[in-house]
């Protein structure tokens, strides 16, 4: 059985982790789920960390497990 995730959060992972390291969008969609949630994940730290570094906001994941974008801080 195929299990079917969210298309908006596959969207949102796709768009994220593309963003982040100029992939093409066949590439990321094409990478199983588990894979890209890892790669948020890392992307994600890469960014808290740097954020924290520089003072600047950043994204986090939200309530609901999804990935949470703010605006950097002035």
């Amino acid at each position: 059985m195929t299990r079917l995730y969210d298309p908006d959060r596959l969207y949102e992972e796709v768009a994220f982790v593309a963003y982040h390291f100029g992939w093409d969008h066949e590439t990321v969609l094409t990478m199983p789920h588990w894979e890209r949630q890892q790669w948020c994940e890392r992307i994600s730290s890469i960014n808290e960390k740097r954020n924290s570094e520089t003072g600047s906001g950043g994204m986090n994941r939200g309530p609901g497990g999804g990935i949470e974008l703010r605006n950097p801080q002035p």
